[in-house]
């Protein structure tokens, strides 16, 4: 079996760009897209200054975290440890977008499917080199094969010092670079001046690092590169709160038939399977709605990949569904005995639900903020808040039992969010999370971040706290409290989806 990379010699690289367009007229590429590019830095100062160029492409990985969250196998590894894509198959989830640590993934706007570099497969399959490497008037590219010991790549990996970008991300990357500045491999170490790019404007895809006074480890200046924007915005953020609010709903109409209330047939067996029912379908409509193929989103059965957890999420919401229907049938038919049986299954499953997007945003390699600890604890606090918030607004036309409990509910997952928030932000971070962090409470989304504080925790908080000590009878105000936490929560999650995504990766 063959195995190939590419060693990149930018000691040799002359900046021409015959790569970017031969890779482009090879693979009818679009305008705006780019399966390969050059990447421009200086570094020092008049008259002192130097210019350094740097190839920029899929590195395909040994461990490619594009194709564990692949939801259907579009993007595979081919005979020759190439990681090849399937434009047949490709649902547009652009989940491998934000799994790739290199910004090598793309849409393409003319088939809505994701593409990137394949080594030109179709070249190496007939005996040809990839279109980059024949253009190349100063040999700077070239193919390596791991498998050939007489590869005179291979032995130049072998005997000199050579770098891989993002070495941490541990995808064991086949793409080396020689003679490359580490700046221009290392986009945090770099800054865009606020006068532009070379041919290209500042856009909000570019953020300039570094976010702190000290301005540790820039040591340069991106000149050119390519604009990588945003992909998953408020259709995500918003199938996070729909989800919460699904999961939530039923993990307190659990926790009453826990309490003894199975008998309460509208306000334990009814109406909440009917809420859960109905945020879960809004869900599944914004996780179908957010894909480039949406016609395409059985696949994710019938050709599902069971490594992603885009495809596990979709039996998990499934699963829910199903027991969600199995309650309602159990509350028309007024059978407390039958609530009493799905009580705990109804209760792990909606956990379940909550919980799964953190191990879905645990595969997004590429988006350090996504990969923390407290993602996890936040998604489960968030379904204790909605479940709560949504019974306080039952309780406008509804009498509820355990009225105090249900606001105490909502009250500890506001504070367990509180909590979650302040362990996040007070810990210890590597650089690319510092700057989303930052992002997210200080720069360009800090209104949203803010919103989310001060409408969904603080002053729900305070209208709860005063209900519970008052012992306040009238359902209003704790009412009013309930939909600034499922508004607060929106505004958390948007700013959090779109900072993560806010650090440059190239």
């Amino acid at each position: 079996m063959t195995r190939l990379g590419f060693l990149l010699d930018s000691d040799s690289c002359i900046g021409c760009h015959a790569c970017t367009v031969a890779c482009k007229s090879e693979h009818d590429v679009p305008l705006g897209v780019n399966r390969t590019w050059v990447k421009y830095i200086e570094t020092g100062a008049f008259p002192d200054s130097s210019r350094h160029f740097s190839v920029m492409r899929c590195n395909q990985c040994d461990d490619a975290p594009c194709m564990d969250i692949c939801p259907t196998s579009a993007l595979f590894r081919a005979d020759n440890g190439v990681v090849d894509f399937n434009d047949d198959i490709c649902i547009g989830c652009k989940g491998c977008m934000n799994a790739c640590p290199y910004d090598a993934i793309y849409i393409n706007p003319e088939t809505n499917t994701a593409n990137k570099c394949n080594f030109c497969n179709h070249r190496v399959e007939v005996g040809l080199e990839p279109s980059c490497v024949v253009v190349c008037p100063t040999h700077a590219i070239k193919v390596v094969d791991f498998d050939d010991a007489d590869n005179a790549a291979l032995k130049i990996i072998n005997r000199e010092d050579v770098a891989v970008r993002a070495p941490d991300q541990g995808t064991n990357p086949k793409v080396y670079y020689r003679g490359a500045n580490q700046a221009s491999l290392d986009p945090l170490r770099t800054s865009i001046r606020g006068d532009g790019l070379i041919w290209a404007d500042v856009t909000p895809s570019h953020p300039t690092p570094p976010v702190s006074p000290d301005d540790r480890g820039v040591v340069a200046r991106t000149t050119y590169t390519t604009a990588h924007h945003m992909t998953w915005k408020e259709k995500v953020s918003g199938y996070l709160v729909t989800k919460a609010l699904a999961a939530g709903v039923m993990l307190v109409a659990a926790l009453m038939v826990l309490m003894g209330h199975s008998t309460e047939q509208a306000a334990v067996g009814v109406v909440p399977p009917m809420i859960g029912g109905a945020f879960l379908a809004i869900t599944g409509v914004l996780l179908i709605a957010d894909l480039k193929q949406p016609k395409r989103f059985i696949y994710l059965i019938t050709k599902g990949n069971t490594t992603s957890w885009l495809v596990k999420g979709a039996y998990i919401l499934g699963a829910n569904a199903l027991v969600l229907a199995l309650w309602w049938i159990g509350g028309l038919a007024d059978a407390g005995g039958m609530l009493k049986v799905l009580a705990i299954p109804a209760a792990l499953l909606a956990a379940a639900t909550a919980g799964y997007t953190a191990f879905l945003f645990g595969q997004c390699e590429g988006r350090d903020l996504w990969q923390g600890e407290m993602l996890l604890p936040m998604l489960l606090s968030q379904a204790a808040a909605a479940g709560g918030a949504a019974y306080l607004v039952m309780d406008l036309f509804m009498e509820l039992p355990e009225v105090t409990a249900v606001r105490w509910v909502t009250l500890g997952g506001i504070g367990a969010m509180a909590v979650v928030l302040a362990i996040e932000f007070s810990g210890s971070h590597t650089r690319h999370v510092e700057m989303a962090l930052h992002t997210m409470s200080h720069g360009e989304h800090r209104g949203r971040f803010w919103s989310g504080v001060l409408v969904g925790m603080l002053i729900p908080a305070f209208i709860l706290i005063v209900a519970i000590a008052g012992d306040m009878t009238s359902p209003g105000l704790p009412a009013a409290a309930a939909v600034a936490v499922i508004v607060g929560m929106w505004f958390y999650e948007d700013s959090y989806v779109r900072a993560g995504q806010s650090v440059p990766l190239s």
